[in-house]
């Protein structure tokens, strides 16, 4: 007769605990709060239920990044643990609000609190920089808003450096890498601006952007933060802490560069202007003094000549900046996930190519 196992109370509730650790990792569910409250300013607990059953949760206040109320719909990413007082719960890693009421409720409660303390005053906004060279963008590259940031950026303006961090911008992690992309910018200063972009989506779909802690990354980012997240009518706790706000993605790379085409004409109107003026000029001065028409002639036309100098230099740089012209002269431009085991595309003038990147090595 096999013998029977004997547990002291301790090592079943560790063996409990062990097999639950085994069987769930990490469990995501989604209930109604009741009977929140925080204790001692540092624990969390709440009870998560629906119609039919309510379970235990416990979590860190610190690892709370949405204000709850009781009432409010909300999914949580979790461990179930059995307690030392034998009582079933969950320990909760991260928790959303869920559903148009809910989110509504957590935004609301969040803005009045950050606008309290100052963090959306316009007199801490910056207006984006005049020479911009070099932009950061914190976006999913795989995201439609990406890719319209970048074909109107290509249109507008040639030789600007971008530099794209690939982030998740929806779901329960999303906020831990925006926040990440934002430190790696400001720590090593490599940029002019950076740009959070994401395209339409669901109220849920764009909560992420209502994390407490990544409203507070990008209301003390020292680098001047533009963010386009949605369309025009969303509006997020991250549009609010940022330096300046964009309606759309597409609208991003518009405020963030000159439309050259508007640059060529405004230097026509220029050069235009100064053929006028010099001959209005001319005529004043001859009908002042014939005499000395021939010398301030020769002056004016000196002078004009500069001018119009400058200017076609100006003209020639432009052109010089025209990707196509590059892509002409046998250089190929690469996008895509700068990474090892990441997809590219390279282009050239009359071909495009896509690879995979097998190995990426300093350069000596």
């Amino acid at each position: 007769m096999a013998v029977e196992q004997v547990y002291s109370v301790k090592d079943f509730r560790a063996v409990c605990n062990q097999i639950l650790e085994t069987a769930f990792a990490g469990v995501t569910v989604e209930g109604e709060v009741a009977s929140f409250k925080v204790n001692q300013g540092k624990y969390v607990f709440f009870d998560l239920k629906d119609d039919e059953a309510s379970v235990g949760c416990f979590m860190m206040k610190f690892a709370l990044r949405f204000p709850l109320e009781d009432g409010m719909k909300v999914r949580v990413r979790a461990l179930p643990k059995l307690t030392d007082k034998g009582r079933f719960s969950l320990t909760v890693q991260a928790v959303v609000p869920v559903g148009e009421g809910s989110l509504k409720k957590s935004f609301e409660l969040l803005r009045k609190r950050l606008a309290a303390e100052g963090l959306f005053a316009a007199e801490k906004k910056r207006p984006l920089p005049e020479q911009i060279r070099k932009i950061g963008v914190i976006s999913s590259t795989q995201a439609a808003g990406y890719a319209d940031f970048c074909k109107i950026l290509n249109e507008r303006w040639g030789g600007l450096e971008v530099f794209t961090a690939h982030t998740q911008v929806q779901g329960m992690g999303a906020a831990d890498q925006i926040i990440r992309a934002l430190d790696y910018f400001n720590e090593r200063a490599m940029v002019d601006v950076i740009a959070i972009i994401r395209g339409g989506g669901s109220a849920d779909d764009l909560a992420v952007f209502n994390d407490e802690a990544l409203v507070r990354a990008v209301a003390g980012s020292k680098i001047p933060v533009i963010t386009g997240i949605g369309h025009e009518v969303d509006e997020t706790l991250c549009d609010l802490a940022s330096d300046v706000v964009a309606s759309t993605p597409s609208n991003v790379a518009q405020l963030l560069t000159k439309d050259k085409r508007l640059v060529k004409q405004e230097l026509r109107s220029d050069m235009e202007r100064i053929k006028n003026l010099f001959n209005s000029r001319v005529d004043e001065m001859v009908a002042e003094n014939r005499g000395e028409m021939a010398k301030i002639g020769r002056e004016i036309c000196a002078r004009i000549a500069s001018e119009q100098s400058e200017l076609t230099g100006i003209v020639r740089a432009l052109a010089e900046l025209n990707p196509e012209k590059v892509l002409a002269r046998g250089y190929a431009l690469v996008k895509g996930a700068w990474r090892t085991g990441g997809e590219i595309e390279v282009v050239k003038q009359n071909e495009i190519a896509y690879a995979k990147i097998r190995e990426i090595k300093e350069r000596n």
